[in-house]
């Protein structure tokens, strides 16, 4: 027989699941391992695609090594291809590669038309950013004219992913006035030379003139441009220019332009670029390399159907705290809601989830008491068995793991996790986990008052259609007394609907439950399941846009009631608004502050001018709420670009807190526009103008945007939950 435990050795999960969005790459011996460039699933297939982005990292990789003296290039690369093209004998299954963890993700343009590349990135300098977006059109080659060549493209951005510099110019500063009295443009170097000048069209006829200096700026009018010269011998710098030719450098101390206004001075105190690169912890750990480097050797991978093993603790441990009905509670809000159709999810055995029939066979397999001892090896050596019924490959299967952690026995099976390539999901139980398992576990529940453990099993794929992907639009708990009520409503917006899932808990005795939908009609037909504590339905089709509104009436004192309502796309054709939150750091020491991160979007647009809130909960239970904002002020890097952020500096004592984050767009919410910023080069004797673009757009081209004057919608509630020590 099976037994049904959690846990394993921190070193396991670290190794296998460095945090929800966090990369995988690392620096061995000068050399990038383990970049994952992943495709996006709505990418039509194009096998040119995946030529072109080997094309681009070798081209990459040599100008990377001459840009940074000879230390870093480009070991190993892996191509993430979307399930929905057509296999093949040359893709391998992924491990732990995914489209959430990619470095570089080939996607659709942001706005229609507009294939600016650029490097999401909103944390402080030094830092590293978030991914690489570049669209199928540029990667195929098509955009050379507007962005010049890819590989010199993908380190520029390279350098703000991986070394957290910022770009040097600034499109809200294009020009300053310099100590020489003389009006520059916002570059580095100043060595970079060129002309200043308004280029204008009138139908078919576009002519070029001088800029005029505005009488209150002092500075030249807006539209007024900087063109380089065509020719050029300054080496600096490619986060200015990385496309002219003999730009091969990053700016240094003794060439960088302390004067300009540009990002790189205003974010990173002045400090140039190769000083935050010396600064940073790859350039710390290697040295010149006196040979050459091999070219990238590439891997080209393909994710499968999914298999997911849930490996339940039922050891005596867990009778106390209502620890086993909690868990049964989320594992079956996992099989009811979370396991997609089409994929493989097991205990004992393995089961398609095609219909609910599979769905109610795994649930009838949930364990009703608890007894005996913890073996958390057992079970995962158990969960590798069930696993191999359907597989003879474990690379990339899942184990779901939730106990209470308390086997001081778990760090025998490390080295056989980290080898079999299994994805662990660990979710711990009370306060009382080994402290090895604690501290590899990337997700806690807790017994407290909020649904922290069913908030931990939304365990989406991480290579799932956007469309397909669970969206959670609340998940809300109190602590009544008998005849208390818990009373609010959930908002629907037309981006979502589909498969929308009400679910409500309880710890005593079943309460009072009332929901109405937008018409003001009175839903009835709830699942009761007493033995679980739980009552749930799913509204068939898709669900009324509007207010969803319920009450919900304790029968018992001390009684804890929860409500987790989730939904997907209510089509194909139009993104759902996410919400994704972070930390700065997964770690921290008191005092230092932390920086709560939370982006609101649509698809790739952000989402702006919503109502950002965080609720920041420590092990003990004391709970802080702080309001996010976008304003570009405080831990705010750029003000409407759809994160949202602020400091935390609260700690209430030592352990592991957790994030939750509530996003509600209301009517002031606006979709962004980006608007592509490019430059041109022209010679004083010809007037012609030959348009290349010389750099991307970095952020959501800050300056450059506008409100969408389409009607916004009312959009809901969204949340977000992490948790970190």
């Amino acid at each position: 027989m099976m037994r049904l435990f959690r846990g394993l050795v921190f070193l396991l999960l670290l190794y296998l699941l460095q945090g929800s969005n966090s990369t995988f790459v690392k620096l061995n011996d000068n050399g990038y391992e383990d970049v994952i460039i992943a495709i996006d699933p709505s990418v039509p297939e194009d096998e040119n695609i995946t030529e072109q982005l080997k094309e681009i990292v070798t081209t990459a990789s040599t100008y990377l090594f001459e840009a940074t003296q000879k230390r870093f290039f480009f070991k190993n690369v892996s191509i993430l291809i979307p399930e929905s093209w057509e296999d093949s004998l040359q893709y391998k299954r992924p491990t732990y590669e995914s489209y959430t963890h990619a470095d570089v993700r080939v996607a659709p343009p942001t706005i229609s038309g507009r294939d600016e590349p650029y490097t999401k990135q909103f944390t402080e300098c030094g830092e590293k950013a978030e991914y690489i977006h570049f669209t199928p059109d540029f990667v195929l080659g098509k955009k050379l004219n507007e962005y010049g060549p890819p590989g010199r493209l993908l380190v520029h951005e390279w350098a703000h992913l991986r070394w957290g510099v910022f770009d040097e110019y600034n499109e809200d500063q294009p020009f300053y006035s310099a100590k020489s009295k003389k009006i520059e443009a916002t570059r580095c170097s100043t060595g970079i030379s060129g002309l200043n000048r308004v280029y204008t069209c009138q139908g078919d006829s576009c002519v070029f003139r001088a800029c005029r200096t505005n009488s209150t700026t002092k500075l030249y009018e807006k539209d007024c441009q900087f063109f380089p010269d065509e020719v050029q011998t300054e080496k600096a710098s490619i986060m200015f220019m990385q496309s002219i030719d003999s730009v091969v450098e990053f700016c240094n101390e003794k060439n960088h332009n302390q004067e300009a206004p540009s990002l790189q001075n205003i974010k990173c105190d002045y400090r140039s670029t190769w000083e935050v690169i010396s600064n940073s912890e790859d350039f710390k750990n290697s040295t010149p390399m006196e040979t050459s480097p091999p070219p990238p050797v590439f891997s080209l991978l393909r994710p499968r159907e999914r298999i997911v093993c849930l490996v339940l603790d039922k050891s005596g441990s867990m009778s106390g705290s209502d620890r086993l009905n909690r868990m049964n509670q989320a594992a079956k809000y996992f099989l009811l809601q979370i396991a997609e159709n089409g994929s493989w999810v097991g205990m004992v055995h393995f089961n398609s989830m095609r219909s609910n029939t599979e769905r109610n066979t795994l649930l009838e397999e949930l364990p009703s008491v608890a007894d005996g001892g913890t073996s958390i090896c057992s079970g995962i050596q158990a969960a590798f068995q069930v696993i191999g019924k359907k597989t003879s490959q474990l690379d990339g299967s899942e184990i779901v793991l939730l106990t209470d952690g308390e086997d001081n026995t778990a760090g025998s099976c490390v080295e056989t996790v980290k080898q079999s390539g299994v994805i662990i999901h660990l979710i711990a139980l009370g306060p009382d986990a080994d402290a090895a398992v604690t501290e590899m576990s990337d997700i806690t529940g807790k017994a407290c008052r909020n649904n922290g453990l069913i908030d931990a099993l939304v365990l989406t794929s991480e290579n799932s259609f956007i469309f397909n992907i669970i969206k959670q639009l609340e998940s809300k708990g109190s602590a009544l007394n008998n005849d208390s009520w818990m009373n609010d409503t959930v908002i629907i917006d037309s981006t979502v609907g589909k498969d929308t899932f009400f679910q409500f808990t309880w710890s005593k005795q079943p309460p009072e439950i009332f929901l109405w939908n937008p018409n003001g009609t009175a839903v009835t037909n709830f699942t009761m399941d007493t033995a679980s504590k739980m009552a749930y339905l799913t509204i068939p089709g898709t669900a009324q846009v509007g207010s969803w509104t319920y009450h919900l009436q304790a029968k018992a004192n001390s009684e804890i009631l929860t409500i987790t309502v989730t939904s997907r796309a209510a089509n194909f054709s139009v993104p759902p608004i996410t919400v994704n939150a972070k930390m700065n750091k997964n770690a921290n020491s008191f005092p230092n502050p932390m920086i709560v991160y939370a982006e609101v979007l649509q698809g790739y647009i952000p989402i702006i001018g919503a109502s950002v809130t965080a609720i920041i909960e420590s092990n003990s239970g004391i709970t802080q709420v702080l309001e996010l904002l976008d304003n570009g002020a405080g831990a705010d890097a750029f003000k409407n670009d759809g994160v949202y952020s602020r400091y935390f500096t609260a700690y209430s004592g030592n352990g592991r807190y957790s994030l939750k984050v509530r996003a509600h767009g209301g009517t002031n919410s606006a979709r962004r526009r980006t608007f592509a910023f490019k430059l041109g080069k022209i010679s004083e004797e010809n007037a012609t103008h030959n348009s290349i673009a010389i750099r991307s757009v970095d952020k959501m081209a800050l300056s450059a945007s506008q409100e969408d004057p389409s009607p916004s919608p009312n959009y809901p509630v969204l949340e977000a939950v992490l948790f970190w020590s």
